[in-house]
């Protein structure tokens, strides 16, 4: 046998040995590198009760799902009695949803006894919904202003039957209707429709004065409507938190009006002031086309006596009667006539 042959079995122990603590250093990185990365992970979960495996973390990892995430919002379930597991903690995640916000509105809901599941929660967090904050207002009731201050109006105004406009402001007292949340119209529906209530209740009054004697008819008028109907919250009280008297609406309505009957007046009188106009200067016009024919019709009578000479019927003793006559009507005329004082 060939002695190098020997030297090569000789070495081989050393190279499986060389080989092998290699490979433990790689185990020992990985390992590492492991403990690294999610040894504080397990080790918190495990000591808060709500065990997650190694493989789970590096699973969630794989999945580009924020393990540390996962982690605290199922310890945070588990040490408030809540039986949430990974897997829809984490699938929620996955969804887009805000787990932990999800996970403190559970919470808070079991505190206050309401009826709420993970599942009506994950809902309503994917809808867009502050389920959060929506428990939280629940639990303790919110109030809105109306009109909305931010929209620009400051009162909300409205008529009664004699006139006078009132100015209104009114505060609304609400929690949320968890199980009318998702598709519930939202709080800017509310206020419209109490402000809309607040003007039908003041338009059918008959008095301003009674308004203001009794403002909380108002509220208990609005209440009685169920405004609240198709919205994600339910009304708990409308309190008028405050009521002035503004304009006298009718009486300029009434001003308004005068003014424009006189407006029409005028136009009606000035119309008729334009065809009596009219209607004299055709009367002018009648009585120069009549004057014109009387002087056509005078103009004959030259030719008439002309003709009656001719034909005998007139002397020249009649024509000379007829001029004195003639003569005479017009110094009667002259006489009759007033003479004009000279200035």
């Amino acid at each position: 046998m060939n002695i190098g042959n020997f030297t090569t079995l000789a070495e081989m122990p050393k190279q499986i040995a060389v080989g092998g603590t290699i490979i433990g250093l790689i185990v020992l990185f990985i390992f590492g590198l492991l403990i690294l990365s999610y040894g504080r992970l397990w080790l918190q979960a495990l000591l808060s009760g709500a065990r997650v495996s190694v493989g789970e973390l590096i699973g969630m990892t794989l999945r580009k799902v924020n393990a540390s995430r996962i982690v605290s919002a199922r310890i945070m379930a588990v040490q408030a009695g809540l039986d949430l597991t990974r897997r829809d903690l984490e699938s929620h995640y996955l969804a887009g949803g805000r787990v932990e916000n999800v996970v403190r509105a559970l919470i808070a809901a079991d505190r206050a006894n309401l009826n709420l599941t993970f599942k009506v929660a994950t809902a309503i967090d994917l809808a867009g919904r502050d389920i959060l904050d929506a428990v939280q207002t629940s639990v303790n009731p919110k109030v809105i202003d109306c009109p909305d201050v931010t929209k620009g109006r400051e009162t909300v105004d409205a008529v009664s039957q004699d006139g006078i406009q009132l100015k209104a402001k009114a505060r609304v007292t609400v929690r949320t209707n968890l199980q009318r949340l998702i598709g519930g119209a939202t709080e800017a529906t509310i206020v419209a429709r109490v402000g809309e209530g607040i003007v039908t209740t003041i338009g059918s009054a008959v008095s301003h004065k009674s308004v203001l004697e009794n403002p909380d008819n108002i509220s208990k008028q609005v209440l009685a409507k169920g405004l609240d109907a198709g919205t994600a919250f339910e009304i708990l009280s409308i309190d008028i938190a405050d009521i002035d008297v503004g304009d006298n609406i009718g009486a300029k309505l009434q001003g308004d009006q005068a003014k424009a009957d006189l407006v029409r007046a005028q136009a009606e009188a000035e119309k008729r002031r334009a065809m009596a106009v009219a209607r004299e200067q055709e009367m002018k016009a009648l009585v120069q086309e009549n004057h014109a024919k009387v002087v056509l019709a005078e103009a004959e009578i030259p030719l008439a006596m002309a003709e009656s000479f001719r034909k005998g019927n007139l002397g020249i003793m009649d024509y000379y009667k007829m001029k004195n006559v003639m003569a005479d009507t017009n110094m009667r005329e002259a006489i009759a006539k007033p003479q004009k004082r000279e200035d």
